[in-house]
Parts: C-alpha cells; structure tokens; sequence
C-alpha cells in the first residue's frame, strides 16, 4: 500500500514526539514512552494533533522502547510496544493514515559488559509488531548501518510485504555520530536489497540537511527527510527549539524538490510544523525558486599531494622508515637534527611517535607537520586513539591534510598508569581499528581524490600471533594498506612473520631496535611487554663495556637481523634508541648493500 502511494505523492510524516510530549506536559524528565502506559490520552492526542496538520503518517511513540533505554524487563518492553501501537491504531481509525512501527538505536556502549544479545534484542522488537500487525517499520536516527542489513532480513523472512525505511542522523559537518558520511550511507544502504527505503532524520537542521542533499541525486529512490526544526539552547536545564513552522516549510519545500519523496519533522518540530509543510506542498506554486541559495559550494580543482613513500611501496621498491620520539618539552632541536640526517641519508619515511605509553610528549601531528614543511622529507604521525575523542581526532586529521601529510599510524593506545588515574582520565572514544575506519570515511568524503593512507601496528612477539593476524586482517578490512612490526629478535617471531608474508598479500615493514648497552638489553628483555631477546644475543652484551664498544656490537646485531628479514619483506621500519640516530643511519647503512 504505501509503495503505491509513494508512485504519485510526497508522503508527509508527523514530527517530534518527545520534544511535543515535554511541551504538553511539561514534563522534561521522563521517557514519553511510558506514557503509552500511564498517559495514553496525551499520546492519543499527538497522533490526531499530527493528522489533523495533514501527517498521512504517524510513527508510533516507541523509539526507545528496548530493555537498554527504558532500563527495564522485555515483558514491560512488550507492553509499551503494544500499547503504543494500538493507541495509533486507535488514532488513525477511519483514516488513510499509514502507522509506522518506530524503533530507534539501542545504545551499544551501555551493553558493552552484559551479556546482552543486540541482534536479538531487535528481533524481540520486531517479533511484537509483527505479532501486532505492523506493515511499516522505521528505523531512525541510527549512527551507522550495524544489525540494519540482518534485522531487515529477518522481516522481510517473516513477512515479505512489510515496508522498511531506515533513517541516519547526520550532524552539520555531514557525518553521523560514528563518523559515516552521508555518501557512504546511501552506498551501503542501497546494496541491502531488505531496505525500501532510506532517509534521514535528526542531528541537523533543515537547511544543513538541505545543503547536503544538493549534492546527491536521490531522484531514483525513496529517500526521507525528517530534520529537527533547528539547534536547541538549554534554557533553565531545558531544551528548548526555536518556533519556525515558515522557516521551516520554506527550506523543506525546496528539499522536496531535490527529490525527496518522504518529509517530515523530528526534534524541535509541532503539529504547526506539519501543517504549514502540508499547506506548502499543497500549493500549486508557479514559482519554483528555492528559499535557500547556497552559492559558496564550488567546484574546486583538486591538487593531489605526492605520496612519494607510498608510491615506491607500491611499485615493490624497498623502504627505509625510521622513528623519531617527539620531545617532553620543547626543546625540538635533536629530533629536527634527527630528521636532517634520515634525509641526507635518503630514508624514505621518517615515523613520529604518539605517546602509546600516556606519558605526554609534544604532539606527534604538529611535529610531523614541521618535519615535513621544514626539512623536506615525507613523515607519518602516530595517533593514539586514548587521549582524543572523535571530534579531536577529526580535526586533527583535517590539519595533517592541510599541511600535506598523507600517511597515518593508527594505534589504541595503552591504558593511562595507576599512579596517574587520579588526574588523567582516558578518552579511547576510538581504538585503532575504528580509527581507521574514520579515515576511509573522510577518504570517501572530505578528502576525495586526495587520501590519507591508514598503516596499522603488527606485533608479532604476543603468544598467540594468530589471533594478532586476525587483528591485522580486521584492520585491513577498515582501510590499512601496509603495516609496521614491533622490533624483531627471536627466529620465532621472523619464521612466522615469513611465513605470514606467503600466505597474505599485504605490505610490512618488519621492525628493527638496535640495542645500545647491557642494561638496555636486559631493560627490554625483562620489562617491554612483548619483547623477548634470545640469550645468543644477550651474551653479546657484557656490562663492562665501553659505549662505543657496546654500540658497535648493536649495530653489527641490528645488520645481522636486519638482512635476515629483509629478503622477505617490503621494508624496514628502525626505531631510533635514546636519539642514536647517526647509530641508526650506520646500520641502515650496512643494510643497504645488501638491497
């Protein structure tokens, strides 16, 4: 039915239920859901209030209806379901109006440590609709497309005539919560066969909806917009959205035009809302001008970057990095010398680390940045995902692109010390594998035909290397393209790491550590986690020795370990000890006549 209604008209929706709900009753605490139970009358009256405004559909008061938001039993989540949707039926009773069951996110990160079943948690959900009669689903203000493509599915399984819309909120900047831009959405979201239809719905305004929008055809689908009525202020610990119902019509008559087939209001908007949309639609208008010009988007020509270190991993050529460790203070005078010498002795990649153990250094981007204005030679910051959130991380990624770094390390990050947690907290808003995944969705969008290239760690001195190389594949599933290794000693860890290189086709730069003293030996042996040095090794340290003799036998270790591995691998990743770095560039010296 609804498809076919959709062949020959807009389907106008009704708008917010919970912010109208707060304005009825005032009541700015409670989850309108209960009110199904306890209230029904007032939902009642929003359902006819929406109708009579001209809404052809009304989506049942359920968003939060799961045993996570609402906090309790399934039994009780039954009921509110149940209830909600017969006082839509009940509203909607000899009328044309469609019913759309609603159900919104449930919050992952308040499950992370029970034993909670998400997937079937949305099944449950969708099981009490179904047994109610439900025809329409709608799934709204999702983040990203997780359990959409499994959940749309198993409805179309139990009843293959339902209607299914799933719908995104998108923020300002064009991304949802999680990071995924709008583009990337409507490319996923059409190659699951299950879905009707797609759209989008809070997070936005409706012209910063808008103003994304133009720059999609969504001509060819069923594509809703149900935008909150603006941004909120906080008035007296309340939220409280501006009353524009012109406004608002005005710019959603334009989004119509865009092709939209499905429009409506979500936070913020009333009954009046609707109403002026619906007589706006309503209106044979000769003049077809939009509200809202918007002339600052243009089409600029794109200057791509030079991307010379990935150029030359990708032509199979041997590569040279090496890591620098920015300064606790700001003294950058040794790792600018550090960077000068990897340069005049033709490394490829200079490496700037980010701090994975939470002790504070000065900011690897910002370093990188100036190596790379200043020296001249391509550099690659680490990010460590535990001390910047999700916008933190997104900004940064924008500076780096400014300044023309194209190549990333994305790491997790240890854990902040004890001794410490009293006054530095974690952020880890991300890990490794999800920062990844940011990238390739600014790759897509804000950074298209001009990419950042992702790297990822690979440790292969843990126990289980197996479960590390699922890892690896994880990440190269998120966008990683080529991997550096922790410092290699033990044959074990080099067998394998040979044997991983025959069985995956991917690039690696196997990581070398030079070994400087006795005490640095033992100190690495007995204290980096991960980190074992045979005793053949060891025993070639005494703690007798003089500097300069204790560094020549690590560097003639460093070459020995170093054209062991190399035939195997795409590169060589150094790890400059105590800034050695004139020690380090004599043995990427030495390994270099092997090349």
């Amino acid at each position: 039915m609804l498809k076919e209604y959709l062949k020959n008209n807009v389907l106008i929706t009704d708008g917010a239920m919970g912010t109208y709900y707060s304005e009825l009753t005032k009541d700015y605490s409670s989850l309108c859901e209960f009110a199904n139970i306890n209230n029904p009358e007032i939902i009642e009256k929003i359902h006819q209030d929406y109708i009579k405004a001209g809404a052809k559909l009304i989506r049942t008061n359920t968003f939060s209806a799961n045993s996570v938001s609402l906090e309790v039993s399934r039994e009780k989540v039954s009921e509110v379901i149940e209830k909600g949707y017969k006082i839509a039926e009940v509203a909607t009773k000899n009328t044309s109006v469609f019913i759309g069951a609603s159900i919104g996110p449930i919050p992952k990160n308040q499950v992370e440590d029970s034993d909670l079943d998400i997937l079937n948690e949305y099944k449950f959900i969708v099981d009490t609709f179904l047994n109610l009669g439900a025809k329409i689903f709608v799934f709204e203000t999702f983040s990203s497309l997780e359990y959409l493509k499994e959940i749309s599915e198993y409805i179309k399984e139990k009843d293959s005539t339902v209607f299914i819309l799933t719908q995104f909120a998108i923020r300002l900047n064009g991304l949802s919560r999680k990071g995924i831009s709008i583009n990337t959405f409507v490319e996923e979201v059409k190659s699951i066969t299950y879905i009707d239809a797609y759209g989008f719905n809070c997070g936005s305004g409706p012209t910063h909806l808008y103003k994304h929008l133009k720059k999609l055809n969504i001509f060819s689908d069923i594509v809703s917009v149900l935008p909150n009525a603006g941004y909120p202020e906080l008035v007296n610990e309340r939220t409280i959205y501006v009353n524009n119902p012109e406004y608002f019509s005005e710019i959603m008559f334009d989004v119509k035009k865009l092709g939209a087939k499905i429009i409506g209001g979500c936070c913020g908007t009333t009954p009046s809302h609707i109403k002026k949309l619906s007589e706006s639609l309503n209106k044979n208008t000769a003049d077809d001008s939009h509200f809202f010009h918007d002339d600052s988007i243009k089409t600029s020509l794109i200057t791509k970057k030079d991307n010379a270190f990935l150029n030359k991993l990708e032509k199979n050529e041997f590569v040279i990095a090496v890591e620098l460790d920015p300064p606790y203070d700001t003294s950058i005078e040794k790792i600018m010398h550090g960077a000068q010498v990897c340069k005049d002795n033709n490394v490829d990649l200079v490496t700037v680390a980010d701090s994975p153990r939470a002790i504070a250094r000065v900011d690897s981007l910002m370093i990188a940045a100036k190596i790379k204005r200043e020296i001249g030679i391509d550099t690659m910051p680490h990010i460590c995902c535990r001390d910047k959130n999700i916008n933190a991380l997104r900004s940064g990624l924008l500076a780096t692109h400014i300044e023309g770094i194209r190549n990333i390390l994305a790491v997790t990050g240890d854990p902040v010390a004890d001794v410490d947690k009293h006054s530095t907290k974690s952020v880890f808003n991300l890990n490794s594998i999800k920062l990844m995944e940011l990238i390739s969705e600014m790759n897509k969008g804000t950074f298209e035909k001009d990419e950042i290239t992702s790297c990822g760690a690979l440790n292969l001195n843990v126990i289980n290397k197996d479960a590390e190389v699922s890892r690896m594949i994880k990440k190269i599933d998120k966008g990683a393209t080529f991997f550096l290794t922790q410092p290699l000693y033990d044959d074990a860890s080099i067998e394998y790491l040979i044997k991983l290189k025959k069985e995956h086709d991917v690039k690696i730069l196997a990581g070398i550590m030079p070994i400087v003293t006795y005490k640095n030996a033992q100190f690495l042996n007995n204290e980096v986690p991960g980190i074992s040095i045979p005793d053949v090794y060891l025993d070639r340290f005494h703690i007798n020795m003089t500097k300069e003799e204790a560094e020549a036998v690590g560097v003639n270790l460093a070459v020995e370990i170093a054209n062991k591995i190399k035939p195997h691998v795409d590169g060589l990743y150094f790890i400059t000890p105590f800034n050695r770095f004139e020690m380090v560039m004599k043995i990427v010296n030495e390994s270099n006549k092997s090349i």
